[in-house]
């Protein structure tokens, strides 16, 4: 990483659908500003790919999006960077690809299409459902890893990721689920498989650092289906421990010594 005067340069992606971008935008923009050495470009999607080479030049890459879906020279361009050592630390919604029913009246799911499936081997998931948003447990699966140290298991009312896992996966928290989704086309989960939460996926001489938490939405963030969505959530980002967590995902990434709880 080194560059003159120990300059990191990162890119963060932070757009989409039907979360507040602003509210996590500016919680991931205060969170980078810590690292006095890091510089950071912001879009909205992944046009950082083609832009003047901001992605080509960056040690770093954060991404929190929701239905952004990258083209195919887009999709390389992702692996390329993970495979030459870039870390990606990619959170929530960033493996989701939505297709919207007609009206948002629970008859009609939610479909989640495969149509990055380049992205989502790199990424090592791809989002399929979750169910109603509601108080879950998070288990430690390594204690051992650094970037879950003295983490002890903790509640969060956020959204439960389903997803399809492209391994090899190294599985630092999990939680567990089975039942269904309602809302999505594959609502049913009937296998009590653990569901990550925080995972590592290696791609050549970079990997991937996923955290499915902090889900964020405000009351206008689901139109056109909602004219006005009845509560502002904020999910993880008032518990302690994902503050913990996100700091120590961007601290990995930046290869810098990691927070204490």
């Amino acid at each position: 990483m080194a560059k003159a005067g120990d300059r990191i340069d990162a890119v963060l992606v932070c757009g989409g659908k039907y979360h507040d971008f602003d509210f996590a935008r500016q919680q991931l923009l205060t969170e980078l500003g810590r690292f006095d050495r890091l510089r950071t470009r912001v879009f909205e999607d992944y046009r950082c790919t083609d832009t003047d080479g901001a992605l080509d030049g960056a040690d770093v890459l954060v991404t929190y999006t929701c239905d952004v879906r990258p083209s195919a020279p887009q999709q390389d361009a992702l692996e390329r960077f993970v495979r030459r050592g870039g870390r990606w630390v990619a959170l929530h919604g960033t493996n989701a690809a939505l297709d919207a029913p007609p009206t948002f009246d629970g008859r009609a799911p939610f479909r989640t299409p495969r149509v990055f499936p380049a992205m989502a081997d790199v990424l090592g998931s791809q989002f399929l459902a979750h169910p109603p948003v509601a108080p879950y447990r998070v288990e430690v699966t390594d204690s051992g890893h650094p970037l879950v140290a003295d983490i002890e298991p903790f509640w969060v009312d956020d959204e439960l990721y389903c997803s399809a896992l492209y391994g090899p996966l190294e599985v630092l928290l999990h939680t567990r689920f089975t039942g269904e989704c309602p809302g999505f086309a594959e609502s049913a989960w009937p296998d009590d498989d653990i569901r990550p939460v925080l995972y590592l996926k290696r791609t050549g001489a970079g990997e991937v650092c996923y955290l499915t938490l902090g889900h964020c939405r405000g009351r206008l963030d689901m139109q056109p289906l909602v004219a006005e969505y009845p509560r502002v959530e904020r999910g993880s980002w008032d518990v302690p421990e994902f503050r913990v967590l996100l700091q120590r995902c961007l601290e990995w990434a930046l290869e810098v010594e990691h927070a204490a709880v």
